[in-house]
């Protein structure tokens, strides 16, 4: 009997590392797939649709200008009551930490519906840093049914939780994305960009922790290291949110090395990673896919959720405070031993096989026969 699966997203990211999981279970006779949008973002998750060639069954289209997390997480748990019931599904999967994939747990839980939680177990202890990714994703837990962690730790993390449900080690399906997409040489095309004549550094700046001050700090140690270095220039795509988005334009964009886009699709994001020679960066994804082309990456935070990057030796915290920032990316500048040692280090996040291993996981799970 074909099993009915929900998968759930509402984010870029989790469009990016949802789409190997819905692509795989797609080319599954033994199951019907519904993707559903919550529409927390809109533009940034259709450009990833397109990309891999998918296509909604459902879309909430909740987001609305300046939305708060409560606006999310109500509009979402009530778009999804409706859905649920009218679907009679088997299984939910939702992906990380975002309020999209917290809602659509809870929204399963309350009808009954078991829950799979792609990239389960990461953890920084610290409920309000991330905010309000910590306390989603350990919600999450507590009501999941089958746990897909992306790594030895998040395991660990779990089994230290005493969560209920299986735990899973998987890989992370990020890195089923990227190799992926990585693997047609994709172009990023930026006007006035010539990748060849500088030392291009990509960056990007997003997470609520960093908004008002440490923002403004960062941007000051983006204009410090382009003075101290002539050779680099600065790729930053800008976020969406005008919180984010008008401080950066305002202390950035009249330097001449400072390239200011709108957000890379995904393509073009992978093909800037290859083009870099460094990564400044408060995104947990790029804490994963950078590694696996071989670049450096600062992270702009003071807590990751993703210590084994850092144990790893692909990434390094470095806070922010501008001075911290600049010393860091110095080293990386000037010392190439210091650079090679980051840049060849082993990336501890998968092989690209983890959306295969989810799919036999819950065919187990669900008793569905592989015959």
């Amino acid at each position: 009997m074909t099993k009915k699966i929900g998968i759930i997203l509402g984010t870029r990211p989790e469009a990016i590392k949802l789409a190997p999981v819905i692509q795989v279970f797609q080319s599954s006779p033994d199951v019907e797939v519904q993707v559903i949008l919550t529409g927390q973002h809109r533009e940034m998750v259709a450009q990833v649709m397109q990309l891999f060639n998918l296509k909604e069954d459902h879309n909430l289209e909740i987001m609305q200008p300046k939305q708060s997390l409560n606006d999310i997480t109500c509009r979402s748990l009530q778009g999804l009551e409706a859905l649920f019931k009218e679907l009679n599904l088997d299984l939910v999967i939702v992906q990380g930490d975002t309020t999209t994939a917290f809602a659509a747990a809870l929204a399963a839980f309350y009808q009954k519906i078991p829950v799979g939680h792609v990239e389960a177990g990461l953890r920084t202890d610290d409920l309000f840093n991330p905010y309000p990714e910590e306390a989603n994703r350990r919600l999450i837990s507590q009501i999941t049914q089958l746990h897909f962690a992306p790594t030895s730790l998040a395991v660990a993390n779990l089994q230290a939780s005493g969560v209920l449900g299986e735990i899973h080690l998987t890989g992370n399906t990020v890195i089923d994305a990227l190799l992926n997409v990585a693997a047609t040489n994709p172009a990023c095309e930026i006007p006035g960009l010539n990748w060849g004549k500088y030392r291009t550094i990509l960056a990007t700046v997003h997470r609520r922790e960093n908004w008002g001050e440490p923002l403004q700090a960062i941007a000051q140690s983006f204009l410090q290291i382009l003075d101290k270095f002539p050779d680099t220039a600065l790729l930053l795509p800008l976020h969406k949110n005008p919180t984010v988005r008008e401080p950066l334009q305002q202390l950035l964009g009249k330097h001449p090395r400072i390239f200011l886009t709108e957000p890379l699709d995904y393509g073009e994001l992978v093909g800037a990673i290859g083009r870099s020679h460094l990564l400044l960066t408060d995104s947990g994804g790029l804490q994963e896919e950078a590694p696996s082309l071989g670049k450096p990456v600062l992270v702009l935070r003071d807590t990751t959720e993703r210590p084994e990057a850092v144990t790893a030796g692909t990434a390094k915290l470095v806070g922010t405070e501008t001075e911290s920032i600049v010393t860091a990316a110095s080293e990386l500048l000037t010392n190439p031993e210091a650079y090679t040692a980051m840049a060849n280090a082993i990336n501890p996040f998968g092989d690209g096989h983890a959306a295969e291993r989810i799919l036999q996981i819950v065919k187990n799970y669900l008793r569905i026969s592989n015959w």
